[in-house]
């Protein structure tokens, strides 16, 4: 019995990633946990010097992935759980990327809709992919 094309293939295989191990697309258990490590930080220091304010703790949010993501290759929460950004193909994400990854992350729907690599619009408008460190 032949298996289908879905059936036969894994996240990342149509950008060259491994099935699995550094290098392989970070699975969503992964992703949402560093999304959470991510969010609890904008949340602490929201209240610590905005007396939590909702648009705050987003801006604060944004500015953490917008600052680390280029500089450590993720955020906190990323390289907390061993995952990096990188450019399809492999790389740094630059500057721009970032930027846009994360206007479209802050959205939320953007993240919510995932491709069969299991990346989000967000990073398929900027060309990105989460995969383990």
């Amino acid at each position: 019995m032949s298996l289908s094309a879905s059936e036969d293939t894994y996240p990342g295989q149509r950008l060259g990633l491994p099935p699995s191990g550094r290098g392989s697309v970070a699975r969503v258990p992964r992703r949402l946990a560093g999304l959470a490590i991510d969010w609890a930080a904008a949340v602490v220091i929201s209240i610590a010097f905005f007396e939590y304010d909702a648009i705050a703790t987003m801006l604060v949010f944004a500015v953490i992935h917008i600052l680390f993501i280029p500089t450590i290759g993720g955020s906190p929460g990323h390289r907390l759980l061993g995952m990096r950004l990188q450019v399809e193909g492999g790389g740094w994400t630059g500057v721009w990327r970032p930027i846009v990854r994360t206007a479209l992350l802050v959205l939320l729907i953007p993240a919510v809709i995932w491709d069969p690599d299991q990346r989000g619009l967000h990073d398929r408008a900027a060309r990105t992919v989460l995969v383990r460190a």
